[in-house]
């Protein structure tokens, strides 16, 4: 179950944000093998000079499009398996709402079962209860 926050530049309208968590679902199910309802996602709109971002460093040039995805997933995954989550993100993206490659950084950060609580504080790696 990743977590992503989405950090944009303010102004989008609703219509791009949907397609931006569309192609981000799509990527996540067909290289994660993230399951079709596990949708969790915060985007965080940004005033000019809030989102600040080196217009070159390693890729680029970037625009005022550009976007960050931190996303925290409970479960590694191989080199070559991110590889092709972050070719199938920005083709996604791309494709709908539009937005350049160039535009696009993904952070993939890792952490386990014992780091996440989904609901009422108790611990993803406690042993289930009756019902759930």
């Amino acid at each position: 179950m990743p977590f992503t926050r989405i950090s944009l530049l303010a102004g989008k309208s609703s219509h791009y944000i949907s397609a931006v968590s569309d192609s981000l679902d799509r990527a996540l199910v067909e290289c994660f093998d993230v399951p079709e309802n596990d949708r969790f996602a915060v985007f965080h709109a940004h005033q000019p000079g809030e989102l600040v971002f080196d217009r070159t460093y390693r890729g680029g040039p970037r625009s005022d499009d550009y976007m960050i995805f931190h996303i925290t997933t409970g479960k590694n995954r191989s080199a070559e398996t991110k590889a092709r989550f972050f070719r199938r993100l920005v083709d996604n993206l791309a494709e709908a709402p539009g937005v350049r490659p160039e535009d696009v950084m993904i952070v993939i950060a890792n952490s386990t079962f014992e780091d996440w609580s989904f609901a009422s504080g108790i611990s993803a790696a406690a042993p289930a209860r009756d019902g759930d």
